[in-house]
């Protein structure tokens, strides 16, 4: 009876099909029925010292089967699901067996989850999305219940990751979620691990190459200096990288291959930033999503405690300091009056071109000094670090040394004339995908500012995608870095560098402290900008390095 989870099938709750979705419930109901009374048997007859730990195994694959079902019964777009999960939980429960409950506030630790769209509460279009969601993943994501403040982007978000996960390309399956968990682990996103993890074991991944990546076959260990270099200093990728890859004698990479996995590098460096800048939590059934402990007194838990993120009403504490709510809105009329004095400014003077490559220089330069207060080395845990190597290898190391970031200039290479082209050529349909997700991030706009509305937020917003390309030494010619220092204070910058260069590092009280008159919606809405900025540098550099290769 030690069976583990994989001996349930799960496919079939993901049909639109309610009379499918039913035959599946009932043979998990009767699977995990099953599986209790043995367990209650168990304990009613005296144990041989052989039992134990058959018996251990056959709770703890109970266990996990019981964590799913309580994720279906909170998560499942599906009603019919959601209900007769938390029906076999009671039933469960009434036979003396101990169930989980969820752990945490919903899905981000940083948003209150009354602020979060509900399952069960969406309009029929967002529906639609939630259920393809479901059915390509088999789960609704915390990542993407968060995003979900801004459909238009998720919609689009979704169908990019659904197509470099799982429709045809030029890596296996396996190979797509181990480069995941590659990329992922090098800002040790044990939240994104964990998920592919899983993800690549039900794709029939060898649990070997789970122990390490020295476990892994040597083409993909072969990557890991590519992982590593683009994830923290891109700018130092040149075509020997890409020639390393590709000459490797049997366990060379094709160039669509090495496309497809530069497109998943970079995609889940960026999905890090994301994980750590919106604070999302565990997902309910892995690891700290939830517990077989009953509540206790207190709905604090130590680890909570310690690291700053209490429950307590946002509303009653002030989590940037002693900052009223006149100081917040007086930063936000500020914010507008220089937007308003900047348009004026552009619309009598230009500067030249010599004044606007001084200014990138000075605003690259002291972008390296950007660093929060509370910045200090973290420790990969084991279970992450496993999956690469150099673990002291990031970002911070090339900063601090005063080391110079070339100039890389746009006009000379940009995404729209090259990247974009190549990656189409190399692996179709996804260079398009790739855009029009760059396309809607910086666009996106409801023209409003907090509090006010029919506002012009694109200044704002290119200043924001502008910075983050000035972080990675990318210029562009025709933009005054002169209204970076004007629009972006220092705990706005000090959050987009720690987001984007080391996001393991994001605090809630950093999330906290900047713009803390906007709402929540924004602050989302920030967050994909800088991941979209984000992936787009690493693509830029990385997609010149091989077509310096090809030519």
């Amino acid at each position: 009876m030690a069976e583990g989870e994989n001996e349930v099938r799960w496919d079939g709750l993901c049909s639109r099909d309610s009379t499918t979705r039913e035959t599946a419930l009932e043979n998990i109901k009767q699977t995990i029925l099953r599986k209790t009374e043995y367990l209650r048997s168990v304990k009613e007859t005296p144990l041989r010292p052989s039992d134990g730990l058959s018996n251990a195994v056959s709770l703890d694959g109970l266990n996990k089967l019981l964590a799913h079902l309580l994720m279906l019964s909170k998560r499942c777009p599906f009603k019919d699901v959601r209900e007769k999960s938390e029906f076999i939980l009671k039933s469960v429960q009434e036979l003396g067996i101990r169930i989980p409950r969820p752990l945490g506030h919903g899905p981000s630790r940083f948003i209150p989850e009354k602020e979060i769209l509900q399952v069960g509460g969406e309009d029929a279009q967002m529906h639609t999305l939630f259920a393809d969601s479901f059915a390509a993943l088999g789960r609704l994501d915390n990542i993407t219940l968060v995003m979900v403040f801004h459909p238009q982007y998720l919609e689009s978000f979704l169908k990019t990751q659904h197509y470099l996960l799982q429709m045809d390309g030029p890596l296996p399956l396996h190979y797509r979620h181990y480069i995941g968990i590659m990329a992922a682990a090098r800002h040790q996103c044990s939240y994104l691990v964990n998920l592919h993890v899983n993800d690549f074991l039900h794709v029939g991944g060898d649990p070997k190459w789970l122990n390490g990546l020295e476990n892994a076959p040597q083409k993909l260990q072969n990557l890991g200096e590519l992982n590593k270099v683009l994830a923290h200093r891109p700018w130092l990728i040149t075509k020997e990288h890409i020639e390393g890859l590709l000459k490797a004698e049997e366990h060379s990479w094709s160039l669509a291959e090495l496309v497809h996995a530069v497109v998943l590098l970079t995609h889940y460096h960026s999905l890090a930033s994301f994980t750590f800048g919106c604070g999302i939590s565990p997902e309910i059934h892995c690891d700290g999503g939830h517990t077989f402990r009953p509540p206790s007194v207190s709905n604090y838990c130590i680890c909570d405690i310690t690291n700053g993120n209490h429950s307590v009403d946002e509303m009653q504490v002030n989590p940037a300091g002693n900052v009223s709510v006149s100081d917040a809105f007086f930063e936000v009329e500020a914010l507008m009056e220089k937007m308003r004095q900047l348009q004026e400014c552009r619309d009598e003077e230009e500067a030249s071109q010599e004044e606007m490559a001084s200014r990138f220089e000075i605003e690259k330069r002291e972008s390296m000094f950007v660093f929060s207060s509370d910045d200090e080395e973290v420790t990969p845990a084991r279970d992450v670090s496993r999956h690469f190597e150099d673990t002291s290898y990031g970002y911070k190391d090339f900063s601090r040394h005063g080391m110079h970031v070339p100039t890389f200039r746009v006009q000379d290479y940009c995404w729209e004339d090259h990247g974009y082209s190549l990656v189409n050529r190399l692996y179709p349909d996804v260079g398009q995908l790739i855009d029009e997700k760059f396309h809607i991030a910086y666009n996106l706009t409801y023209n409003t500012m907090a509090m006010h509305k029919d506002v012009d937020t694109s200044m704002l917003r290119r200043a924001i995608w502008n910075y983050i390309h000035c972080m990675f030494g990318i210029r562009y010619d025709d933009y005054d870095y002169g209204e970076i220092n004007q629009l972006l204070d220092r705990s706005f910058k000090v959050y987009i560098k720690t987001v984007v260069c080391t996001p393991e590092k994001v605090t809630k009280r950093m999330y906290d402290s900047f713009w803390r008159q906007f709402k929540h919606s924004e602050k989302v809405h920030v967050n994909l900008l800088l991941i979209e900025a984000r992936m787009q540098a690493e693509l830029l550099y990385a997609l010149r390095a091989i077509t310096r290769y090809m030519t």
